[in-house]
């Protein structure tokens, strides 16, 4: 099969292009014509390189300008083929122009953005489903880009808090190297003459003397090991869900992970709720547009007892995910009619949250590291001068 790219003129008129699949160009030619369109030019397609994913600064300016191109009702594809010629990224330029081809194609938004979600973030087509399905497509696009700008801000909190332990880590990987390799050896023959009083600790880094580049071969092959392995869970829901509940699990970053998560959920449920969502709809399109596959699967199962006539309250006690305060919260709001500023209000708290989880963390990740450094390096230090200590002791009390 090749691909044929087109310009017709519909019964009304109307000129549209786009690009379609067929064996061969008469096969393509019948295929229009079927379509009752008036060819006017009719080329196989030009094979172009695949999109590399979209970087996440990238993704959150496209996101942010998509955003205002909805908000301020332009079409799409005019608003889109505009900010593709603005865009210094190739990447993004790439992509915006094919999405603007199948726009003008007649491609709906969500699907034309589900043909290319290799190369957004995940879900991201599920959440321009939700926001036309709702008609608050605008609204979506501007809450999720309040948290995608979350997110970002924890990852370079973590990165900034990392980096300096780091540079002083490969310094000390260095030098331990040299000492190990050149110093460590020219001693063992002192050592070895204190036979089974050689502390453990210095047989121990003795042996590692010995293989010290295999040493950090290894280290550095279970590192390799463990990046490949989270790279490989991403790419199945369980693979997802298992590496969310080891997330969920770290302390402080694991609550941080949480309340971000509820805090999209709750402006999610809002914008879907004001759109005249119901409950159950309002819960799996909201818990879709999370991104957590944990979440998705704990509010599908609440949906569930909802449209089975359960309370929300009792619906969500077998959700571990979602605290009682965010259900007794939403129920409440029900039955006082104002369940989207209760949402909102959830919203906000749990935002101001993350925020504060986002303080705690950058003030503790560097002295962490830097404990766990200086550690390491104590341990060296120990193992190389414990055994003159003893020697010295054992010449004293002599």
């Amino acid at each position: 099969m090749a691909s044929f790219t087109y310009q017709a003129v519909t019964t009304d008129g109307r000129m549209m292009k786009g690009t379609l699949e067929a064996s061969s160009r008469e096969q393509a030619d019948q295929m229009l014509t079927d379509m009752q369109l008036t060819v006017h030019s009719l080329e196989e397609a030009k094979v172009r390189r695949p999109v590399s994913r979209i970087g996440r600064s990238e993704m959150l300016l496209f996101n942010q300008q998509l955003a205002s191109l909805t908000k301020a009702h332009i079409p799409l594809e005019k608003g889109l083929r505009q900010l593709g010629r603005d865009v210094e990224s190739r990447s993004v330029r790439r992509l915006i122009s094919e999405l603007t081809d199948d726009l003008e194609a007649g491609t709906k938004i969500e699907e034309a953005f589900e043909k290319r979600k290799g190369l957004l973030p995940p879900l991201y087509s599920q959440i321009i489903k939700a926001g036309i399905q709702t008609g608050r497509l605008s609204e979506m696009l501007t809450s999720l880009n309040r948290h995608m700008e979350i997110s970002s801000q924890t990852r370079r909190i973590v990165f900034e808090a990392v980096s300096y332990p780091l540079v002083v880590l490969a310094f000390a990987v260095v030098i331990i190297t040299v000492i190990f390799h050149f110093l460590v050896p020219s001693f063992e023959t002192i050592f070895s003459e204190m036979g089974e009083y050689l502390p453990m600790l210095t047989r121990l880094f003795l042996t590692i003397s010995h293989n010290i580049f295999a040493f950090w071969v290894g280290v550095g092959v279970v590192v390799v090991g463990l990046v490949v392995l989270v790279a490989a869970l991403s790419r199945f829901s369980a693979g997802r869900r298992f590496r969310e509940a080891i997330c969920m699990r770290i302390p402080v970053l694991g609550a941080l992970y949480r309340r971000s998560l509820l805090s999209r959920l709750a402006d999610a449920m809002a914008l879907l709720v004001g759109a005249g969502c119901d409950m159950p709809t309002s819960l799996r399109l909201a818990a879709g547009a999370t991104g957590s596959e944990i979440l998705k699967a704990q509010c599908h199962a609440v949906a569930g007892s909802l449209e089975q006539g359960t309370s929300i309250a009792e619906a969500g006690q077998l959700c571990t995910t979602i605290p009682p305060l965010f259900l007794y919260s939403i129920q409440l709001g029900y039955q006082r009619n104002e369940l989207q500023d209760n949402l909102y209000t959830l919203s906000d708290m749990y935002s101001q949250q993350t925020r504060t989880y986002q303080a705690v963390l950058q003030g503790m990740l560097l002295p962490v590291m830097l404990i766990l450094v200086g550690g390491f390096l104590a341990m060296a230090i120990t193992a190389m001068f414990l055994p003159m200590v003893s020697m010295f002791t054992a010449m004293q009390s002599s």
